[in-house]
């Protein structure tokens, strides 16, 4: 059994030959472990630094294109390099790569197609209180969208086998943690998360350089892979939403012109007959888009006995 650990790399020259350093030789029940990064346009000696720190695959986009894409590059990487598990860590050290054997374990005995690092929250003094609190919303919100049980959604830490990085897809430019969570829980990949350790900040976060702009792109992340998968129910509930008060108002014309006092009312009347109209236009969109979704199906399956047939 080979395990690919892959880091997906920018500018990364002075954390980077820390986190090599840290990385796992041997694991019981692996027979070979082997390191890849990506480069992500790094203007820096990254490159040269991993090639120094005997890393095994080095894979270079040719210009930065953001973590998301780096991510799906290490994947493609890994399978064509033959790997049956795929460990993602970040380059800046901040996962205790002691832990690899623990997330790779339940992949081994076949408990889980990809396996989440939870990482102890509040016990992190590098956090503030407000990305605490963010951190644990945003992963209750994952919860109930994906139907998922992970609890540190936003943790980049985490192993993946071979046939579920067969079926994963990434359309974000931003980042992957959300979205693969959602995709995996609602495609019926089996996913869950183990505790692990962190190690102390070497660097601020390049991902989140403004807490407006990671709660704005986090929710649209999760709004777009939702409605993505199931288009039905969620224009179906928005329909309603629209729907149910011009039933109301409706109801309530008819009251009034019952008992003789109609003329007054037009004006409900005519609002309400927008509303449903606008409801009836949103579930007719969510039947399209079920239509729709049963092609992604479809194609999803094609990409996944592609590439299984490409990564031999």
């Amino acid at each position: 059994m080979k395990l690919i650990i892959q880091i997906p790399c920018y500018d990364e020259e002075y954390a980077l030959p820390i986190t090599l350093k840290c990385l796992p030789r041997k694991i019981d029940s692996i027979d070979e472990i082997e390191y890849l990064i990506i480069d992500d346009g790094s203007s820096d000696n990254t490159v040269e630094i991993a090639r120094q720190n005997g890393v095994h695959h080095i894979v270079r986009l040719p210009q930065h294109s953001g973590l998301a894409k780096a991510f799906m590059k290490g994947i493609e990487s890994s399978l064509m390099a033959g790997a049956d598990i795929i460990v993602n860590i970040d380059a800046d050290n901040q996962y205790c790569a002691d832990d690899i054997e623990k997330l790779v374990e339940p992949i081994i005995s076949k408990k889980a197609e990809i396996v989440v690092g939870e990482r102890p929250i509040d016990e992190i003094e590098d956090f503030s209180k407000i990305k605490k609190i963010l951190q644990r919303f945003g992963s209750w919100v994952v919860k109930i969208v994906s139907g998922t049980k992970i609890q540190d959604a936003p943790s980049g830490f985490r192993a993946i086998s071979r046939d579920a990085a067969y079926s994963l897809n990434v359309f974000s430019k931003y980042t992957y943690t959300l979205e693969t969570i959602i995709q995996a829980g609602l495609s019926g990949i089996k996913i869950l998360s183990v505790p692990i350790r962190v190690n102390k900040q070497l660097r601020p976060s390049k991902l989140i350089k403004s807490i407006p702009s990671y709660i704005n792109r986090s929710l649209v992340t999760i709004l777009r892979i939702f409605i993505t998968y199931k288009p039905l129910r969620f224009f179906v509930f928005v329909g309603l939403i629209f729907f149910t008060p011009g039933i109301v108002l409706g109801i309530r014309f008819i009251y009034f012109y019952a008992i003789g006092n109609g003329d007054g009312h037009i004006q409900s009347l005519l609002f309400g007959a927008i509303l449903i109209i606008l409801g009836v236009l949103f579930w007719i969109l969510g039947l399209i888009g079920d239509v729709i979704s049963i092609n992604r199906r479809l194609l999803e399956d094609i990409q996944y006995n592609l590439r299984k047939n490409t990564y031999k």
